[in-house]
């Protein structure tokens, strides 16, 4: 039988071994400590490629929004459209009834709330003078000529 010691096949394995000892050994060394990382330069690198920043509307001082500001952000969601029987903006048929009330008997109906639609349209923020505004821009648009508090 022949002896295998001096052949090149073991010799080959002994390094091989011998190598993965080391490198086992040199990653052995490391645990338990931290890496060694530049917190700034890190932060750096992760920083986003953009943002986004959104900013609130400037609220209008109470009492100072006109008729149609009032108009497009509060009743224009029904009265454009006529959703929930609301007449729409500009229907003289639908308005000529209701016009007969003036402009502060409608401005009474809309503090209260009519049909569907709830008091003050739903906005509780609107002093009376808006209201009244709103209301008058409403009705002459559908030829009432009412006259709007400044």
């Amino acid at each position: 039988m022949s002896d295998f010691r001096g052949s090149p096949v073991r010799s080959y394995a002994r390094i091989a071994l011998s190598l993965g000892v080391a490198v086992m050994a040199t990653q052995l060394v490391g645990c338990g400590k931290k890496a060694a990382v530049d917190e700034e330069q890190a932060a750096k690198l992760i920083q986003p490629v953009a943002s986004v920043s959104l900013a609130a509307a400037p609220a209008a001082a109470p009492g100072s929004r006109k008729g149609e500001q009032i108009y497009a952000s509060v009743c224009g969601a029904c009265h454009d459209s006529g959703a929930a029987g609301a007449p729409k903006a500009g229907d003289k048929g639908a308005w000529g009834p209701r016009l007969g009330a003036g402009l502060d008997g409608l401005a009474k109906s809309a503090t209260a709330g009519k049909g569907a639609m709830p008091p003050k349209g739903g906005a509780a923020d609107l002093t009376d003078d808006e209201l009244k505004r709103a209301v008058a821009f409403l009705a002459n648009k559908a030829g009432a000529g009412f006259k709007a508090p400044e």
